[in-house]
C-alpha cells in the first residue's frame, strides 16, 4: 500500500507540476506578444514624432488624428468580440494593427513631455504593473468580485473625461488622473488573474487558448498604456 501511495503521489505531483508549467508557458507567451505590441507602437510613435511631414498630417487634422482613434476602437471591439470565432493569425494581425495605429496616435507624447519624464514615467510604470502583476498571479483573492467596479469606473472616466473637453478644468482632471491609476492598477491584477481562467477553462482547445492568449495580450497592453499616461500627467502636474 505504501508503495502504492508514493506511486499516487508522485503521479498527483507529476501532474500538477505539468500543469503549472504549461500555464506558466502560456502565460509567458501572452507578455511576449504584449512586450511586442508595446515595443511597435514605440517605435511607430517615434517615427511619426521625428517625421515632420507625418506630424503635420496627423496632429494637423482633426479629422485625420479622431479618424485614427474610430479605428483603434472598432479594432479593440471587432477582436474582443469575435474573439472565438477569429482565425489565430487573424487575431494577431489585428493586435499588431492596433498596437501600429495606437503608436501614431501616441507620437503626441514625444512632442509634449522631455525624454527625461518619459523615462522616469515608463520606469515608474514597470514597476508598478510588475508588483500588480505578480499581486495578480498568486493572490487566493477571486478579483471577479471587482469586476463590476471596475467596469463602472471606466465608465466614469469616459463620461468625466467627455465632460471635462468642455468644462477644461484642472481640478477635474486631477480627479481623473487619480481615478484612472486605481482602475487600471485594479484592472492589472485582474487581467493577470484571468489569464489563469483563460488557461484552465481552454482545457483541450488549443486554438481557443492561443486566441485568448492574443486577447489577454491586448488587455495587459491597454493596462500598461493607460497606466503609462495617467503616471506621465501625474509627474507633469507636480511639476
Amino acid at each position: 500500500m505504501q508503495n502504492n501511495n508514493y506511486n499516487y503521489g508522485a503521479r498527483t505531483f507529476e501532474e500538477e507540476y505539468a500543469t503549472i508549467k504549461g500555464m506558466n508557458a502560456f502565460i509567458t507567451k501572452v507578455f511576449g506578444w504584449m512586450f511586442i505590441g508595446l515595443l511597435l507602437s514605440a517605435g511607430v510613435a517615434y517615427y511619426v514624432s521625428t517625421n515632420i511631414n507625418i506630424v503635420s498630417i496627423v496632429l494637423g487634422n482633426s479629422f485625420i488624428f479622431f479618424g485614427l482613434m474610430i479605428g483603434e476602437i472598432i479594432l479593440v471591439s471587432v477582436l474582443s468580440a469575435r474573439i472565438t470565432r477569429l482565425k489565430y493569425g487573424t487575431a494577431v494581425s489585428m493586435f499588431l494593427i492596433y498596437a501600429a495605429l495606437n503608436g501614431i496616435t501616441l507620437s503626441v507624447i514625444f512632442l509634449a513631455y522631455t525624454q527625461q519624464s518619459l523615462v522616469t514615467a515608463f520606469a515608474i510604470t514597470a514597476a508598478t504593473f510588475g508588483a500588480m502583476c505578480v499581486y495578480g498571479y498568486f493572490t487566493k483573492v477571486d478579483l471577479t468580485q471587482f469586476r463590476s467596479l471596475l467596469f463602472m469606473g471606466l465608465i466614469g472616466l469616459v463620461i468625466l473625461s467627455i465632460v471635462n473637453i468642455f468644462l477644461r478644468s484642472s481640478g477635474v482632471e486631477w480627479f481623473i488622473s487619480i481615478l484612472s491609476l486605481f482602475v487600471f492598477l485594479g484592472l492589472t491584477a485582474y487581467d493577470m488573474q484571468s489569464l489563469k481562467a483563460y488557461y484552465f477553462g481552454t482545457e483541450g482547445d488549443m486554438v481557443l487558448r492561443r486566441n485568448l492568449g492574443i486577447i489577454g495580450a491586448l488587455r495587459l497592453y491597454l493596462d500598461f498604456i493607460n497606466l503609462f499616461l495617467t503616471i506621465l500627467r501625474l509627474s507633469n502636474r507636480r511639476k
